[in-house]
């Protein structure tokens, strides 16, 4: 049963709708599960790295789960905006993380 639903979730993931604004979207109806065990944060390799949440990153067709992970920060005092998952036409988008 188990297997049969993660196929359904798989075939629902790799469904995908374009928004015509030339910036390609995917619209999923139901949201992936993240893979695996959960990533735990490490201490940081230096002061200088943000730990960065996981992402979603989209390859066009369907979306990859990418883990929690450190990261050099782009400048001293840059914040990082973890992604998000937002409702559109029926589905979720993942809305990318970025730096503030």
């Amino acid at each position: 049963m188990k297997k049969i639903i993660r196929i359904l979730m798989l075939l629902t993931v790799t469904s995908l709708f374009t928004i015509a604004n030339g910036n390609a979207q995917i619209i999923v109806r139901v949201r992936p599960r993240r893979p695996g065990p959960v990533i735990v944060r490490t201490p940081p390799p230096s002061p200088r790295h943000v730990w960065v949440e996981e992402e979603w990153v989209s390859n066009g067709r369907a979306y990859a789960y990418r883990p929690g992970h450190w990261v050099l920060s782009p400048h001293p005092g840059a914040a990082w905006v973890p992604g998000h998952w937002a409702n559109r036409r029926g589905g979720s988008i993942w809305i990318s993380g970025h730096w503030r």
